[in-house]
């Protein structure tokens, strides 16, 4: 009788990631001309219940898109075991203004792996992080690292999990913030301070580096524990999680 895969190994080369992003601009009005006319476009067929001007729905909506949008903070997260047989969590948090260099220092993480063995895990990541990290590489001339090359292959060829999608179970119109997921998976982690869409307005207004650090760390934590309790593994506890420089 086969021996079930411990837990160990299902999780070796594992590698969450979350990202951060903000509108490419502070506002529309700095928007490069050409740009700012295609959103224009864009924001005409947003539906408009609190009656917002292509300005406003840029202030609330360009950083969902890679093309308005940019990148500002990458959480990366590795589960490691000691010899106590504990799940253990390193976390580290990328940041930077420049999303070039910020992109680089990905790239170096993500590089470390052998290639063809690491699987990247997001919460809703197959519609969200990795297309945008991949979109944002081709903007900024960097090359995709082979487990964001994803284009043209099946979809049992893509080493990716998502988190979203596993709790949709194909029911693809059902979406769920991770903070929601995890009160409903009954896991202890701090709340989100606030919703993907206002990070632009803690970063351009209110230029406040270390709440959009402690948030990205947060839903690296979150994350991280609600694909192992989907999965049936056991939880990291709060000593064992380890914040890298």
């Amino acid at each position: 009788m086969p021996q079930p895969i411990s837990w160990k190994r299902r999780l070796k080369n594992f590698l969450f990631i979350d990202i951060k992003t903000v509108a490419g601009e502070p506002s529309l009005l700095s928007v490069e001309p050409r740009l700012q006319r295609q959103w224009e476009e864009k924001s005409r067929h947003f539906k408009n219940e609190d009656d917002l001007s292509a300005a406003g729905w840029y202030d609330r909506r360009a950083s969902y898109y890679a093309e308005f949008g940019k990148i500002i903070c990458i959480g990366v997260g590795g589960l490691f075991f000691n010899d106590d047989n504990q799940p253990h969590l390193k976390v580290k948090i990328l940041s930077n203004d420049d999303e070039a260099p910020l992109l680089d220092e990905f790239l170096t993480i993500v590089n470390r792996y052998p290639p063809g063995e690491l699987t990247l895990c997001a919460h809703n990541g197959k519609e969200f992080d990795f297309p945008y990290l991949c979109r944002r590489l081709m903007v900024n001339g960097l090359p995709l690292p082979p487990a964001l090359q994803i284009a043209g292959k099946k979809p049992w060829e893509i080493p990716h999990r998502d988190t979203l999608e596993h709790w949709q179970f194909g029911d693809k119109r059902h979406f769920v913030p991770l903070d929601l997921l995890a009160a409903v998976l009954n896991i202890q982690a701090r709340p989100l301070e606030w919703t993907g869409d206002r990070t632009s307005e803690v970063y351009y207004r209110e230029h406040d580096w270390p709440r959009i650090e402690q948030y990205a760390r947060d839903s690296m934590v979150m994350l991280v524990q609600v694909y192992l309790r989907m999965v049936g593994a056991p939880l990291v506890a709060d000593e064992h999680i380890v914040l890298s420089d």
